[in-house]
């Protein structure tokens, strides 16, 4: 079966899509996708900080470990990451 989405490999670099908004807020943030014009949901001030950081890491991998998430947590975190790529909110990195 082939299909036209890649695959999200958490190994490469990443970044929040320049066509995306996210405005804090207490529970997490909001994200809004200026394309699609989907808005979503980042339920934990840290998979905020794991979002906002994609850019500053080589890895998906790094970006969770600044942002200190426990290692039992990691599963679900990227999980939320492949899900944020799937619908175009974060992007590899050219």
């Amino acid at each position: 079966m082939s299909t036209d989405a890649p695959v999200f490999d958490p190994a490469l670099p990443h970044r929040c899509s320049p066509r995306v908004a996210v405005r804090p807020e207490p529970f997490g943030a909001l994200v809004y996708h200026f394309g699609t014009r989907r808005l979503s949901f980042l339920k934990t001030p840290q998979l905020v900080e794991v979002v906002s950081g994609l850019e500053r890491h080589p890895s998906v991998h790094a970006a969770i470990e600044a942002a200190g998430v426990e290692e039992a947590q990691r599963p679900a975190y990227l999980r939320a990451l492949a899900g944020l790529a799937a619908n175009g909110t974060i992007e590899e990195r050219p």
